[in-house]
Formats: C-alpha cells, sequence, structure tokens
C-alpha cells in the first residue's frame, strides 16, 4: 500500500504520476467534476459526511467495476453519513449506462473528462494515458484527510479493508 504517488507502476512499468501526493491530515483539495446529468460536482455536495473517493482509471474495466461496487456495497450501511465519490476520466454517460447496468445505488459517480482539475490535484494524474492513477482518499466531515492508498499497480486492487477501517473509526 502506498502512501505516495512517486513509485506507481502500470502493467510493472514504471509511470509518470502528475500531481502532488495527498498525506493523512492535509485539507481535501476543492474540486469540481461532472456528473452522470452533466452538472458541476464539488466537494461541497458532500458538507457533513465522511467522504470516501475512490479514484479508478476506466469503468469499463474489470478492476475498477470491483472496486465501485465493493465500496457500493460496503458502503450501503453507512449511508446516512459516509459518501462514496468515484472518479474517473470515462465520459458521464459511459459511467451512467454502468451503473444502471449494475444497479449501483450508495456511489455518486463523477467525470474529470471537462475541467481537467482533479488529477493533478489529487496527485493522480496519468498524462501519458489521459487516465487518472487508482486511490482511494478517505475525508473527515470537515474535510480533512483520515486514510490514504496510492495503488502501487495500476492494475490491482486497493485494500478495501484499510479503508473500512478508516471510515468506521471516523464513523465511531
Amino acid at each position: 500500500m502506498a502512501t505516495d504517488n512517486s513509485k506507481i507502476t502500470f502493467k510493472n512499468e514504471p509511470i509518470k504520476v502528475s500531481g502532488k501526493s495527498l498525506s493523512v491530515g492535509d485539507k481535501l483539495p476543492e474540486f469540481k467534476l461532472t456528473g452522470l446529468d452533466l452538472s458541476d460536482v464539488t466537494a461541497s455536495k458532500f458538507d457533513g459526511k465522511i467522504l470516501c473517493i475512490s479514484v479508478v482509471p476506466s469503468i469499463d474495466t474489470p478492476v475498477c467495476q470491483t472496486q465501485t461496487a465493493v465500496f457500493n456495497e460496503k458502503i450501503a450501511p453507512l449511508a446516512d453519513s459516509v459518501a462514496v465519490l468515484t472518479v474517473s476520466m470515462d465520459l458521464p454517460f459511459a459511467q451512467k449506462r454502468w451503473c444502471g447496468a449494475e444497479g449501483v445505488e450508495f456511489v455518486t459517480m463523477a467525470s474529470d473528462y471537462k475541467y481537467h482539475q482533479f488529477g493533478e490535484q489529487f496527485g493522480v494524474k496519468l498524462d501519458s494515458l489521459g487516465l487518472l492513477a487508482r486511490a482511494v482518499i478517505v475525508a473527515d466531515p470537515k474535510g480533512k484527510v483520515a486514510y490514504v492508498e496510492y495503488v502501487d499497480e495500476v492494475t490491482s486492487e486497493p485494500n478495501y479493508d484499510k479503508a473500512i477501517e478508516a471510515i468506521q473509526a471516523l464513523n465511531n
């Protein structure tokens, strides 16, 4: 489990990641993404809730689908106090199609395709691929980062248990 983005690989080859890694204790950067209905999605949408940001390269790949489905399932019982935001570069139309087909109800999907700011702000921009690196960031209701995982290998799954532990610790 990496806590910074300096040694991320894609298919076991080093890949350049743009943007500064977030650390526990940092203030969550402001962000503007595009939602499924093409409206803006900003940090203020999640005010007062624990926020789990699940960053995936593309919802049309098996690992990204699994990651999104796992967080949807695990957060469902905590939906009153916890929000999950899955971010990718996919067009909102693809995200909406996938959510509808999979019955995803407890995850807000948003895309960085329009503003191209999130990747740099969160240290997950893969310039050479035009995608985002896989990461999980958990912030408390005031936007203070409580957990960060930059997944070492983009094609691998994150440590779900550690992310859920961090969420549960904030939820108690």
